[in-house]
C-alpha cells in the first residue's frame, strides 16, 4: 500500500551545516529520510516514526538461530564485563594484599582502558576482513588465561604488565559481540535489543559484585572472584566455537566475494576514512563521553560507600548490585523507548534526568537510601547506553560494522582511562566531613560534579550529531572492492553502500508535489 511522504529539505553537507539541521531536526517529531526508486531516483521526506510495538511481538520476530547469536554476543559482553569489574569492585582488597594505594590500584584500570583501542582495531577489523567467529573465541579464550595469569602476580609490577595486556583482549570483544548480535536483528526490533544487549555490561558488574559477596571481605579472597572470571570468559569461547560464522559472511562467501577481498581490504579502509572522517571523530567524542559518564558514577561507587558512608563491605556490595540492577532495567526500557521516541531525543532525556538526581544519588546515608538512589541513577546512566549499541550500528559505514563501533567505543574508553584515577586522586586530597563527624576522601562530591559536567556534555554532543534510526543491515556483507579497480572508482563506494542498505524497503516516486513511497519490509 502506498505511504504519502512529505518533502524535506536534502541532507545537509558540512560539519556546520550538518550540526544545524541536526539541532533543528531535534525539534521535528518525524525523521528525515533519503528515499529511491527502481530508476534510482533519490527524494528527501519526512518519515513518521512506527508505534512500538509489545515487547513479545518483538521477540517473536527472532528465529532461534537469531536467538543464539544474540545470546553469545550478549553473554561475551558480560563476560567482557565481569573480567573489568573483577578489578574494579575490589580495589580495596588488592590495595591491601599489594600494600598500595587505592589511586595506584586504579592504575592498572587506566591501563587496561588506554590499550582496548588496541584491541578493537585488530579484532574489529579481523572481524570483518575474516568473520565475527574465530576472533571472538582466540579474544574470549586469551581473556580467561590472563585472569588466571592475574592471580598469580607476586608483584604489583607484574600485576601491572598483565593488566595491560588483558586490556588489549579485551578491547576486541565489543565490536565483534555487537555486530554479531545485533546485525539480523527486525529492524523494529533493534532498539529493545539494543537495550538488553547493553546491560550485558551491568549484568557482568552484577555477577561479580555478587561473587564478591559470596567470598567475603578478607583480602585474599579477590583470587575466587577472578578464577570464576577466568571460567566465564573461556566458557563463552568454547561454546562459540560451536555456532557457525553470521549469515552475511556465509553469504558474501557463497558468492565468491571474499576470495577477492584479500588485497583490497586495507584499500577499502582507506576510502572509509576519507569518506567518512567527520562521523569517526564525531563518535570518537560521543563514545569518550559516554565512557567518562560510566566510569565516573560507577567505578569508585563501592569505594564511596565504604570510606564517605561507612558501610562495611556486605551492605556496599548488596546496594552496588541493587544500583547496576537498576542499570540493567533502565538499559532494557530506555532503548526500547528509543525505537519511537528517537535515538538522540531518548540519550538526552535520559542524560538529563540522570544529571538532575545527582544530589539524591550522593547525599543519602544508609544501605537502603543509597541502594534507592543508585538504583535510579544507573536507571538513567545505562538507559542513555542502552541506545549505544544499535547508534553506533546504524550510524558505521556498512562494511565495518564490526570494527567501527568497537574502534570508536574503545578509543574513548582509551581517552577517558584516567577517570578512575582521577576521581580517587581528588577524591583523596580533598575532604568532608561525614555523618560521624569524621573526615573522609571527599568521593561523593569528586563524582557528583565531574557527572554533572560529563552529562551536559553528552546532551551538547548528542543534540548536534546525526541519528540513522531504521537503517536496514541485512543485504550489506564484507568489503567486495575489486583489486583492479583504482582509488577514485571508489570514491561514492561505502555511500551506494549505505544507501542502498538504508533504502531497500522503500521505492519512491514523484507526485505533484510530493512523494509516494511503498513500504518493502
Amino acid at each position: 500500500m502506498a505511504t504519502a511522504y512529505e518533502p524535506a529539505d536534502p541532507i545537509a553537507k558540512g560539519t556546520i551545516a550538518t550540526a544545524k539541521q541536526a539541532l533543528r531536526d531535534l525539534f521535528i517529531w518525524k525523521q528525515r529520510v533519503v528515499v529511491t526508486d527502481d530508476r534510482g531516483q533519490e527524494a528527501t521526506v519526512w518519515q513518521a516514526p512506527e508505534p512500538l510495538k509489545d515487547p513479545f511481538s518483538l521477540f517473536a520476530q527472532l528465529h532461534a538461530k537469531d536467538w543464539l547469536y544474540f545470546l553469545v554476543g550478549f553473554f561475551a559482553w558480560t563476560a567482557d564485563a565481569f573480567d573489568f569489574h573483577a578489578l574494579s569492585i575490589q580495589t580495596t582488597k588488592l590495595a591491601k594484599y599489594y600494600g598500595k594505594t587505592n589511586t595506584d590500584i586504579t592504575t592498572a584500570i587506566t591501563l587496561t582502558l588506554l590499550l582496548r583501542s588496541v584491541g578493537a582495531l585488530f579484532f574489529g577489523l579481523a572481524g570483518d576482513k575474516f568473520g565475527r567467529k574465530w576472533p571472538m573465541v582466540s579474544n574470549m579464550i586469551i581473556l580467561g588465561l590472563l585472569q588466571v595469569a592475574t592471580i598469580y602476580c607476586k608483584t604489583f609490577s607484574a600485576f601491572l604488565g598483565v593488566r595491560t595486556l588483558f586490556g588489549l583482549f579485551m578491547g576486541g570483544v565489543y565490536g565483534n559481540a555487537i555486530a554479531m548480535a545485533l546485525e539480523n536483528c527486525p529492524t523494529n526490533a533493534r532498539g529493545l535489543m539494543s537495550g538488553i544487549l547493553q546491560q550485558g555490561y551491568s549484568v557482568g558488574y552484577v555477577l561479580a559484585a555478587c561473587v564478591n559477596l559470596g567470598v567475603g571481605g578478607s583480602t585474599n579472597s579477590w583470587k575466587t572472584v577472578f578464577w570464576v572470571g577466568a571460567g566465564f570468559s573461556i566458557a563463552v569461547g568454547l561454546v562459540r566455537i560451536a555456532f557457525p560464522e553470521s549469515k552475511q559472511f556465509i553469504e558474501a562467501k557463497k558468492l565468491g566475494k571474499t576470495s577477492q577481498a584479500h588485497g583490497v581490504f586495507w584499500r577499502e579502509v582507506r576510502i572509509m576514512l576519507r569518506q567518512e572522517w567527520r562521523m569517526c571523530i564525531y563518535c570518537i567524542i560521543l563514545m569518550t563521553w559516554f565512557n567518562y559518564y560510566s566510569h565516573t558514577s560507577q567505578d569508585s561507587y563501592t569505594t564511596f560507600m565504604l570510606t564517605q558512608k561507612h558501610l562495611t563491605n556486605a551492605p556496599a556490595t548488596r546496594a552496588s548490585i541493587l544500583m547496576k540492577t537498576g542499570a540493567c532495567v533502565g538499559g532494557t526500557i530506555v532503548g526500547y523507548i528509543s525505537q519511537w521516541f528517537g535515538r538522540r531525543r531518548t540519550i538526552i532525556v535520559a542524560a538529563f534526568i540522570s544529571g538532575c538526581m545527582i544530589p539524591a544519588w550522593i547525599l543519602p546515608e544508609g544501605e537502603r537510601s543509597l541502594s534507592a538512589s543508585g538504583f535510579f541513577m544507573q536507571f538513567f546512566v545505562q538507559g542513555a547506553w542502552g541506545v549505544i549499541p544499535i547508534h553506533l550500528n546504524e550510524l558505521s559505514p556498512p562494511a565495518f560494522r564490526s570494527s567501527f563501533p568497537g574502534l570508536t567505543y574503545q578509543i574513548g574508553n582509551m581517552i577517558s582511562s584516567p577517570s578512575a584515577q582521577i576521581v580517587n586522586a581528588i577524591a583523596e586530597s580533598n575532604f568532608v566531613k561525614t555523618s560521624q563527624g569524621k573526615l573522609a576522601s571527599a568521593y561523593g562530591p569528586t563524582m557528583g560534579i565531574a557527572t554533572a559536567i560529563i552529562a551536559l556534555g553528552i546532551i551538547v554532543t548528542t543534540a548536534l550529531g546525526p541519528e540513522k534510526r531504521g537503517r536496514e543491515f541485512e543485504t550489506v556483507g564484507p568489503p567486495i572492492a575489486k583489486p583492479e579497480s583504482d582509488d577514485s572508482s571508489h570514491s561514492d563506494l561505502e555511500q551506494g553502500r549505505a544507501e542502498k542498505s538504508e533504502h531497500k524497503r522503500m521505492d519512491s516516486v514523484n507526485s505533484g508535489g510530493g512523494v509516494v513511497a511503498t513500504e518493502k519490509h
